[in-house]
């Protein structure tokens, strides 16, 4: 008894549903295998807590439960939303913004991967409303930019031209709608946007709206 206890407890806190409906679940003999092969109606049961997952995110989905409209949470399966410690974005992409998304349920590296001395490059490709005049690179490279609103100057950041109207930006930074801010202040104005990297990690073919777990080996590079 003390053991179905402590096992509807443990599923509980994955989400599955509450202790007591996990209790008859067990009872009922949904649950089978033990250990990292134990599974739930079939199905391999979720990572304990811990884990940490990718998302490429679509435009029209905001970050924040808070927000009003589609939230990038509804993407994902609804017991996700039920865990105990809660998932949480790590970091947040504006609703126009499409790309790479992490999620966790661990405050450790959720504070890590967002602290400013994390100094973890994210990748960004931006459309812009008028072609590229040609100072950018200088201006963003320099260390002196200072954004409206703000009186400490900017790190520096990589701009690559990839086109006429189209640029790959990389920083180590994430203040508040800075990729949009840093062209604004070029004298531009950035059409779409998407994150293509965030440190050594890629979407690769995962399409717009899937997610997927991240493996250990790809949670231990980004330490």
């Amino acid at each position: 008894m003390k053991e179905t206890r402590q096992l509807a407890r443990y599923l509980a806190g994955l989400g599955y549903g509450s202790r007591k409906e996990m209790e008859a679940a067990i009872r009922a003999g949904r649950i089978t295998g033990e250990g990292e092969a134990m599974r739930f109606d079939g199905e391999p049961l979720d990572p304990p807590p811990g884990m940490i997952l990718l998302m490429h995110k679509p435009a029209g989905f905001t970050c924040s439960r808070a927000d009003q409209g589609r939230l990038v949470y509804e993407l994902l399966p609804p017991r996700f939303l039920k865990r105990d410690p809660a998932l949480s974005s790590i970091g947040r992409l504006d609703a126009d913004t499409t790309g790479l998304l992490l999620f966790t349920d661990d405050g450790k590296p959720l504070h890590k991967l967002i602290s400013p001395k994390s100094s973890i490059e994210k990748t960004y490709e931006a459309t812009l409303a008028r072609p590229l005049e040609g100072h950018e690179a200088d201006l963003f490279a320099s260390g002196e930019l200072v954004l409206r609103g703000e009186d400490k100057p900017l790190l520096p950041a990589r701009l690559e031209v990839t086109g006429e109207r189209t640029a790959r930006l990389t920083l180590t930074e994430g203040r508040y709608h800075q990729v949009r801010r840093m062209f604004a202040a070029a004298g531009n104005h950035v059409e779409a946007l998407h994150r293509a990297a965030f440190g050594p990690l890629t979407l690769g073919d995962l399409s717009q709206g899937d997610w997927r777990l991240l493996s250990q080996d790809e949670v231990a590079a980004l330490d």
